[in-house]
């Protein structure tokens, strides 16, 4: 039994790393089976958009879906059609950028680990890049190659073209290693960036490290135990009304939150040096609802980063 909870506890210490590897494998697993099973290069003048259409809508989607998987994305628009103030606070009124800023780089990872797979296995931009009509591009290309090069590029995805076999074999390793360098740069941006952006959120950090820590561990078990609580109070006022409905009894008094309370819990937490609160449902309880000021409504949690190794 111990052995087990130390392997659970092992797994739940490193379950963001656990994740993204996880979405890597389902990003390698579905750009194969697009390339295997869906992609057709139809070797025409639609080469160009046929290829970038593949390479980039997908990224498109799991971009949305990225969003849509956040909860601070609703967190931050929930009811700003009713109450502009939530995203445009008085004294703040660039923090919406900075916060949805923090949502979009959640958000690009499953997309930037897409567009990596899909240019290191280059089909998509072998496809692409062979229908694209830009004399200078062509003129790169086919330089030292005949002249049917400029006729028959968009046909070499397909093995259908022309000429020599050793030029047009020529001609798919130049485009494949094209890719596979655009590939390998995105890849090293995106680690470059992830790096710079952490290092700067550490360094602005006006909390210790082991504090951070103890931080991280407090919001996950309170998101955990609060779906809990959703789950129970949920289950008790059905069977109240359930049971008042079907016995025609008048319902007995259910405590449940105010509608302000609602409020108040839902908005982003913002850190204060004065005191140790590590969420806004925390600061509610030790505060009060008197303690949510305007002006810090939907402030981004300035310990709402990558989580710390």
């Amino acid at each position: 039994m111990d052995a087990f909870q130390t392997i659970l506890k092992f797994f739940m210490n490193r379950k963001t790393a656990i994740g993204y590897s996880f979405m890597a494998l389902l990003t390698m697993g579905g750009e194969r089976v697009f390339s295997l099973v869906a992609f057709r290069c139809p070797c025409s003048n639609e080469n160009f958009r046929y290829g970038l259409v593949f390479l980039f809508s997908p990224a498109l989607v799991l971009l949305v879906i990225g969003y849509f998987l956040n909860s601070k994305t609703w967190k931050l628009f929930t009811g700003c059609w009713v109450n502009p103030r939530k995203i445009f606070p008085r004294g703040n009124v660039c923090h919406f950028f900075y916060v949805f800023g923090q949502i979009t780089l959640n958000a690009l990872v499953a997309p930037v680990m897409w567009l990596s797979v899909a240019l290191l296995n280059g089909t998509f931009y072998e496809c692409a890049m062979s229908g694209l009509k830009n004399p200078a591009y062509l003129h790169a290309v086919c330089h030292s190659k005949s002249e049917k090069c400029f006729e028959d590029l968009h046909k070499v995805a397909c093995d259908k073209s022309s000429m020599p076999f050793s030029e047009s074999d020529e001609l798919k390793r130049t485009l494949q290693a094209q890719s596979q360098i655009l590939g390998w740069c995105v890849i090293v941006t995106s680690a470059l960036l992830s790096l710079l952006t952490t290092c700067c959120a550490s360094c602005q950090s006006k909390v210790s490290h082991l504090q951070l820590m103890f931080w991280r561990v407090y919001e996950g078990t309170e998101k955990e135990q609060l779906e809990q609580i959703f789950q129970l109070y949920a289950t008790k006022l059905s069977e109240r009304n359930l049971k008042c409905f079907f016995e025609n009894k008048e319902p007995e008094p259910f405590s449940l939150p105010a509608f302000q309370a609602w409020e108040d819990a839902s908005q982003l937490y913002s850190f204060s040096n004065s005191k140790q609160h590590y969420s806004t449902i925390h600061r509610l309880v030790e505060e009060g609802q008197k303690g949510i000021n305007e002006e810090r409504e939907t402030t981004l949690d300035l310990a709402d980063r990558r989580e710390i190794p």
